[in-house]
């Protein structure tokens, strides 16, 4: 499990990076970031924290990570540990919950205030397809190939959609959760670029007609599944959307060659910075690995021992 810990720290924190990287922008217009990019670790900026603070992205993350300390999936136990960080700033960076989600803080609050059911809580409407399960599924994909399971089974790729659906129950975000954790899986197996093109491929011949919904949005990919590496920047939207901020992390993975450039393209693509460059950097920690994270960035984030000991707690064994 060493060699694993070592590529789960990578995912957990360059995704943990590429959010601070775009906190202190967050919601700059792409324009503004052109004359004036971002090219380092600050701070200040849109919510005012200091340097290396990551926001609910990587929160949301470790709530999902620490409820695998007990080594099992527990839905209540995310869905408690999100309690935890709404309304105690808990899984933090310092001490304060900020920059919460429309769609994620009401479904926490429906399951801790009006205790509705895990499977009740989340919502499923259209118009509920924001990146709140995406920017956090990584944890529960680690936790399935650490313990060798067939993220490419339906009984797998249906658990995915239930972490999703904690707080996006419609189809659209389950499959945008599921297709993530394929890639992601890809890329681990095998860090190199080509992997992004198998996992596509293997998407398209997966059994989705057992996972109901999920099949009719597999229409809604298909930028994502034909070449989306050849796809111009003034084509690639990076707002809050799930499919837009898909494309826009596969994207700059794909049109970069480093961890650095990768995370740094995600985040002057403007609006949504913190998370589309939170999504790339995972997948970026996956590809090139731990030591290509910048030093600089790493000795600059918030609370990096306790992101790496809660690793070492769930993939140390």
């Amino acid at each position: 499990m060493e060699d694993f810990l070592k590529v789960a720290k990578a995912v957990m924190l360059g995704h943990a990076v590429g959010d601070a990287l775009g906190v202190p922008v967050e919601f700059q217009q792409r324009w503004r970031l052109k004359e004036n990019p971002v090219t380092d670790m600050t701070g200040g900026g849109t919510h005012r924290m200091p340097v290396g603070t990551w926001s609910d992205d990587t929160s949301m993350a470790l709530c999902t990570l620490d409820s695998f300390v007990g080594g099992r999936l527990s839905l209540k136990k995310i869905m408690e540990n999100f309690g935890r960080w709404l309304y105690n700033g808990e899984f933090t960076a310092t001490g304060t919950t900020f920059d919460v989600g429309g769609t994620c803080g009401n479904a926490i609050y429906r399951y801790i205030k009006e205790k509705k059911s895990t499977s009740r809580c989340g919502l499923d409407d259209e118009f509920s397809n924001g990146n709140g399960s995406l920017m956090r599924i990584h944890p529960f994909v680690l936790y399935l190939i650490a313990n060798h399971y067939n993220i490419y089974s339906p009984v797998k790729l249906r658990d995915i959609g239930k972490v999703s659906a904690l707080t996006h129950a419609h189809p659209r975000s389950k499959l945008a959760c599921q297709i993530y954790a394929i890639i992601l899986e890809e890329l681990i197996k095998n860090p190199d670029k080509s992997s992004v093109e198998k996992a596509m491929g293997n998407i398209q011949s997966l059994p989705f007609g057992a996972l109901k919904g999920e099949y009719n949005e597999l229409k809604h990919f298909s930028r994502l599944l034909g070449g989306i590496e050849n796809l111009s920047e003034d084509d690639i939207a990076s707002d809050g959307y799930v499919i837009n901020s898909l494309e826009a992390a596969v994207w700059c993975l794909l049109v970069t060659n480093s961890y650095e450039e990768c995370v740094l393209k995600a985040v002057n693509l403007g609006g949504d910075t913190d998370t589309t460059a939170a999504i790339a950097g995972g997948l970026a920690g996956a590809l090139y690995g731990y030591e290509a994270i910048p030093k600089r960035w790493l000795n600059a984030l918030q609370r990096r021992d306790y992101i790496e000991s809660l690793c070492e707690k769930v993939f140390g064994k």
